[in-house]
């Protein structure tokens, strides 16, 4: 799949590079086109418009232009052309050929015996028009005609480097497809292997709530006449795993919706001071439980803006990730103040800590350490994702510091409203 998609990239920008240079190479040869022909048509229309008799002779241009490239050829009312300048008798050979079908206003290009003429007609409108009183030569227009062989032969030149530098830079633009193709086929290769990942993950933790489900269903049906009582057992475990589950997929939904951006925050003003606190007493019962020490130094009215619930589900999470790896004896920090305009959120253990090279996965989907996130404790491996999406999702930062078997400290940096430190 990936090899065809790779194909097709690289189809389709080779195919945008020759898009680019074709059409940037016929503006270089049409700019330069232009402008060669541009400064000749201009000297040319000169020589025409200024074109004049005074007592049947011919008046040298008020700004001569010295090329011998251009010549004049007069034209009577009748058909006749006459050279008013003259020049070697060779040279007019075949003139009239040349020049005999042009129109009136007309500007053209011929090629004639190996030569490429320009060839202009202009009216003449001048008040004398008599070359010729014994010939009767009166002048209808004058034609200009330039020879331009150089200009074309520049022209073909640059066609010629334009065609042969396709032509050789056709493998270089197939490369510059396929590298290209090759950097954008990563991401989309690296999030196929994430959803592989993901998909895998998920059978894994379904699969095991489900085959709790099934098997003590099954052996529940194989004695229909044990009652509740008897089954008791059975029953417990089924609703455990099915509140596993249950818990599973709401996290995985909290997570679907924030990756597609529909998982929006109610936001308001919240006392962060108040939702810590709260979520505090609520552990207050594992502290007895498992006989962990549980310390709270928050300080007053700290206000964000946020989402309540989101606030408390992180706190939720921290603090239950803290207690879950934390043995019996130890220690659960708790903080909350203000720093260089943001509220801190410190949840410092005492617990089994994070080994370092686990340490930049922990925010992983699924992921579990060897020791800090196992199976056994009964989470699924989504609840650092949630809560870093919460935290950056409020626009703030989240940070871990631990050492194995020295315990582990979350700090959360969340931005707070002006007012509190206007």
């Amino acid at each position: 799949m990936f090899q065809r998609t790779l194909t097709q990239l690289t189809v389709i920008n080779s195919f945008v590079f020759f898009v680019i240079y074709f059409l940037f190479t016929s503006i270089l040869y049409g700019y330069l086109s232009h402008r060669l022909y541009d400064r000749i048509d201009e000297a040319m229309l000169l020589h025409a418009s200024e074109f004049r008799l005074v007592n049947g002779r011919v008046v040298p241009l008020e700004r001569p232009i010295f090329d011998p490239r251009i010549f004049v050829l007069i034209r009577s009312t009748d058909g006749r052309t006459l050279n008013p300048i003259p020049f070697r008798e060779d040279e007019l050979k075949n003139i009239d050929e040349i020049s005999s079908a042009i129109e009136i206003g007309e500007l053209t290009t011929k090629e004639y015996e190996g030569h490429i003429y320009r060839l202009m007609r202009w009216p003449y409108t001048k008040p004398e028009n008599i070359y010729d009183n014994a010939t009767n030569f009166l002048i209808e227009s004058v034609i200009i005609i330039s020879i331009v062989d150089s200009e074309v032969q520049l022209l073909n030149n640059c066609l010629w480097l334009i065609v042969g530098g396709g032509v050789i830079s056709v493998f270089g633009i197939i490369l510059a497809g396929f590298l290209l193709a090759k950097r954008a086929m990563v991401p989309i290769q690296e999030a196929w292997e994430k959803q592989q990942q993901f998909v895998s993950d998920v059978s894994h933790e379904l699969r095991s709530p489900l085959t709790g489900i099934y098997s003590n269903a099954e052996l529940m049906l194989r004695y229909p006449d044990k009652s509740i009582r008897e089954e008791c057992h059975r029953i417990n475990t089924i609703m455990k795993e099915s509140k596993r589950m249950t818990k599973l997929i709401a996290s995985l939904l909290t997570l679907a919706r924030s990756d597609s951006g529909k998982s929006d925050l109610n936001l308001g003003v919240i006392n962060l001071s108040a939702v810590i606190n709260e979520v505090i007493s609520h552990f207050e019962v594992f502290k007895e439980l498992n006989h962990i020490g549980l310390t709270a130094n928050i300080e007053p009215n700290v206000e964000v803006a946020g989402d309540k619930d989101r606030l408390h589900q992180l706190m939720v999470i921290l603090l239950d990730n803290a207690f879950k790896f934390t043995p019996a004896g130890g220690q659960v920090t708790v903080g909350c103040y203000i720093a260089n305009r943001n509220a801190i959120i410190s949840v410092r253990d005492t617990g089994i800590g994070i080994v370092p090279e686990n340490i930049p996965r922990i925010f992983d989907r699924f992921f579990r350490g060897d020791k800090s996130r196992s199976r056994n404790s009964g989470g699924a491996g989504l609840g650092l994702a949630i809560a870093k999406w919460i935290v950056e999702k409020h626009g703030g930062k989240i940070d871990v510091k631990s050492a194995a078997g020295k315990g582990t400290k979350f700090i959360i940096s969340l931005p707070m409203l002006k007012k509190s430190f206007s």
